[in-house]
């Protein structure tokens, strides 16, 4: 795998990637447990973590649907 595949994404980088807002990214992280580590102040994201969690429905997911599952 070429290492520039494999950096870690900044919220920018993932906003753009997913062609949405930084705000719904954050929104994802609190209700939607998307794959994201805290680094310092910054958000960074791992491409294949974050395609993974689309694929399984975790974008799609309603957050009160998800916890209804749960209980």
């Amino acid at each position: 795998m070429n290492d520039m595949e494999d950096r870690w994404l900044s919220m920018s980088d993932i906003s753009n990637y997913l062609g949405v807002s930084n705000d719904t990214i954050y929104k994802w992280i609190d209700k939607q447990d998307m794959p994201a580590h805290r680094m310092g102040r910054l958000w960074k994201f791992k491409k294949n973590e974050v395609d993974n969690w689309v694929k399984t429905g975790g974008a799609a997911a309603e957050p009160s649907a998800r916890n209804l599952e749960s209980e």
